[in-house]
C-alpha cells in the first residue's frame, strides 16, 4: 500500500489580505474567492475575514422581538430579583432565628425547641386567665 502525501497550502499575509478585499470591495463570494484561487478550506477565507476584513460581511445573529415580549422578559427579570431579594430576607431570618434558640437554650439550660409544642397544664392555663 502506497503512503499519499499531503500538500500543506500556506499563504502569505498580502495574499490573505488581497483575497479578503477583492471579497469586502468587490462583492465577491466566499465560494467564489474560494474557486478563484483554489482554496479548499471551508473556514478559511472566514478565518481571514475575522483577523483581516471589517467584519461586517460575517454571518451574524440578529434577534426580532415584540414590544410585548421585551417587556415580558424585563418583568420576569424583575421578579426573579425580587423573589431573591425575598430569599435572602428569609435566609437571614432563619439563621436569626436558629441563633437566638441556641441563646436561649444556652441560658435557661433546656431545650425551648422540643419544649415549644407541649400542651399546657390546667393549672398553667389558670394563671394566663387571671393575669
Amino acid at each position: 500500500m502506497a503512503k499519499r502525501s499531503k500538500h500543506l497550502l500556506r499563504y502569505s499575509i498580502s495574499f490573505k489580505q488581497k483575497v479578503v478585499k477583492e471579497i469586502e470591495e468587490e462583492g465577491l463570494t466566499l465560494a467564489q474567492a474560494q474557486r478563484r484561487y483554489g482554496i479548499s478550506g471551508g473556514s478559511t477565507i472566514q478565518q481571514w475575514l475575522i483577523k483581516f476584513g471589517k467584519n461586517h460581511l460575517l454571518n451574524k445573529v440578529v434577534r426580532v422581538e415584540m414590544k410585548g415580549e421585551k417587556d415580558r422578559v424585563k418583568e420576569l427579570e424583575a421578579e426573579i430579583k425580587k423573589l431573591k431579594l425575598a430569599l435572602a430576607d428569609a435566609t437571614m431570618e432563619r439563621h436569626a432565628l436558629q441563633n437566638l434558640l441556641e441563646i436561649a437554650n444556652e441560658h435557661y439550660q433546656a431545650d425551648i425547641k422540643k419544649n415549644s409544642g407541649r400542651q399546657l397544664s390546667k393549672e398553667q392555663t389558670k394563671k394566663k386567665a387571671t393575669r
